[in-house]
């Protein structure tokens, strides 16, 4: 019992919701206008998309894997259904465009990385491009700003007047469904074995290519769905929308912990790195500083967290080593930090 506490205290996890409670309290103490109803509520709608991607993102992170592509592909879904709404389409048959425009893009990605073996950094950034030019074909440089009040109304309103906006509520609904299948499904001992070595992985019976395929298919989907989100938040579909948005959902999954290097990580400091992130974003909008500067900082952080995410988990894993009683069921002195976090491969 006192190991697997001293265990949970000195962790990342522990050190980011420090941190990031310390950042909120900070700003609302010196920032204006930071903890008013309003300025929370719109902080938390403009997280929404990033929210939505960084899910698979994670997963994917976690099996070797990335994929650049997700700015893009939010906004090829975000003109595709712009110019279905344009067309005539009713909302419900635009909104099925997109995800399936999603979902052929997410597997499109998938087979490239599976059936080719090329690894996705490079097939990611070349659809990073792709994605975003087909958007400008169908589109061109204009845009559609016209869409039924119903929809523009999800984009703008909060959930029985509170300051939890509609569109965080995708988000809800499916975080829980990737912590549950990560955690505790079959599928996410997969994705952690294959994370760790996908050899090792292969020759356990796991179907390393299929899980993959399926993760950078659901990618493309989520994405998909987080270019609804973004239209109707902005109530605009353009083939330039969401541009480098890529860079912050990748920051929030390696500052929350995920392993660049595969086979680690989860949920939970995730969602800490992303509120720590939505707060960062807001702080400097409210200072009046400019987006480009605000990018300069999200870079910094992604090349910080790299760095300090790798001192302090040895630090954690030292500490919780030492001070864990050898007969308290906690881990044990010895023990290789991997194998205290990974899971193994289940049925």
């Amino acid at each position: 019992m006192k190991g697997g506490l001293i265990e949970r205290l000195a962790s990342w996890d522990a050190f980011l919701a420090v941190l990031t409670a310390a950042t909120l309290t900070y700003a609302a103490i010196a920032t204006p206008n930071f903890a008013t109803t309003f300025n929370i509520s719109q902080a938390i709608a403009g997280v929404s998309e990033r929210a939505l991607i960084v899910l698979p993102m994670v997963l994917l992170i976690i099996a070797r894997e990335i994929d650049l592509s997700v700015a893009s592909m939010l906004a090829l879904s975000s003109v595709v259904f712009g110019v279905a709404v344009q067309a005539g389409a009713p909302i419900s048959l635009a909104i099925l465009a997109a995800l399936l425009t999603g979902l052929v893009g997410g597997a499109l990605n998938g087979a490239l990385v599976t059936m080719l073996g090329l690894p996705s950094l490079v097939v990611t950034l070349g659809t990073l491009a792709v994605f975003r030019g087909v958007g400008y074909i169908i589109l061109g440089s204009g845009s559609v700003n016209e869409f039924p009040d119903a929809f523009t109304d999800f984009g703008i309103d909060t959930v029985g007047g509170s300051i939890l906006p509609w569109t965080i509520v995708p988000f809800l609904i499916l975080a829980p469904i990737f912590a549950v299948l990560l955690q505790k499904g079959a599928i996410g001992r997969r994705i952690y074995a294959i994370g760790g070595n996908p050899d090792v992985a292969r020759y356990a019976g796991v179907r390393v290519g299929r899980i993959r395929l399926a993760l950078f298919t659901a990618s493309g989907v989520v994405s998909a769905l987080a270019g609804v989100v973004f239209t109707a938040r902005l109530a605009n579909a353009r083939a330039d929308n969401a541009v480098g948005l890529e860079l912050d959902v990748i920051t929030i999954a390696l500052l929350g912990g995920v392993s660049v290097f595969g086979g680690r990580g989860h949920l939970t400091g995730v969602f800490f790195a992303l509120v720590l992130i939505a707060a960062l974003r807001n702080i400097l909008g409210l200072l009046q500083i400019g987006g480009d500067a605000q990018g300069t900082v999200i870079g910094l952080l992604l090349i910080g967290s790299l760095l300090l995410s790798t001192v302090t988990q040895r630090l954690f894993a030292s500490a919780s080593a030492l001070l864990a009683s050898p007969d308290s069921g906690g881990s044990r002195p010895g023990d290789p930090p991997e194998a205290r976090s990974s899971p193994t491969i289940g049925a």
